[in-house]
Order: C-alpha cells, then structure tokens, then sequence
C-alpha cells in the first residue's frame, strides 16, 4: 500500500471514529445523590422524547423521576433537569451535543451541569449519551 493511500485511510478513520467530550461541574456543595425524586423538564422543542430517556436511565440508576411539563411537576421534586439538544443531519439525523443543566427545586439554584459533545460522522445511541451525561448522579441501583 502507498503512503498517500495509507494517510488517506487514516484520515477518515480519524473522521469516523471522532472523539466525544463529555464535561461536567458539580458544586461541591451539593450532594447529588441526596436528591431521591428528580423531574426532567421536556424541552419544548424536543420531538424526540430526550426527556422520558433520560428519567429512564435515572430510574435505572435507582432514582424516583419523571419528565413532562414543568407545569405538571410533581410537589415532591427535589431537583430539576433542564436538557437543551443539537442535532445535525449528515445522512441520517444524529445527536452531537446535549446539554443538562441540574437545579435544585427548592430554592432554584443550579447545582450541577454536564454537556456531551461529539462531532463525528457515526452516530451515538442517544440512550448512551444521556447515560453519560447523567453519570453526575450517583448510581443508586446496586448493580
């Protein structure tokens, strides 16, 4: 094989398999994993159903959620879950970014954010992004 055939495979192997950044912040001191009942707020504009995955994942983290309008909120919330998402058609239509931000529902005070983002031709299970974004919550589940 020549070298410029083997620097071209490498390139869209570096295309294809483009690195994810997941970044979070948590204030020191917030105790996330105090926090039992956790309420997604739907995104307005989410036709996808970000927000039921991620109180999915939460429930299965072993945590009380639920998501919906922020209207139908249920009193025992103790924080909130704010999601914005980005999505980008290359082919197919694919999650490259998703953005939480976590706030306590008391006092409304942002106690936590974690962002993904992937800028790559293949696209991510978005059950696997939210899984890694809310790795900011302690897995309560036992498994």
């Amino acid at each position: 094989m020549s070298l410029p055939r083997v620097c071209a495979a490498l390139a869209v192997l570096g295309l294809l398999s483009s690195c994810h950044n997941v970044h979070s912040d948590v204030d020191r001191k917030a105790d996330l994993g105090s926090y039992r009942h956790v309420y997604v707020e739907r995104e307005l504009s989410d036709g996808r159903h970000l927000d039921q995955m991620l109180a999915r994942r939460l429930v299965a983290m072993g945590y009380d959620a639920s998501s919906g309008p922020l209207t139908l909120m249920p009193e025992d919330t103790q924080a909130i879950i704010a999601y914005q998402a980005r999505w980008t058609f290359d082919f197919t239509t694919y999650l490259i970014e998703l953005d939480l931000a976590v706030r306590d529902a008391k006092t409304g005070r942002e106690i936590a954010v974690s962002r993904y983002f992937k800028p790559a031709l293949l696209a991510t299970d978005p059950a696997k992004i939210a899984a890694q974004t809310l790795r900011i919550f302690p897995d309560r589940s036992g498994r």
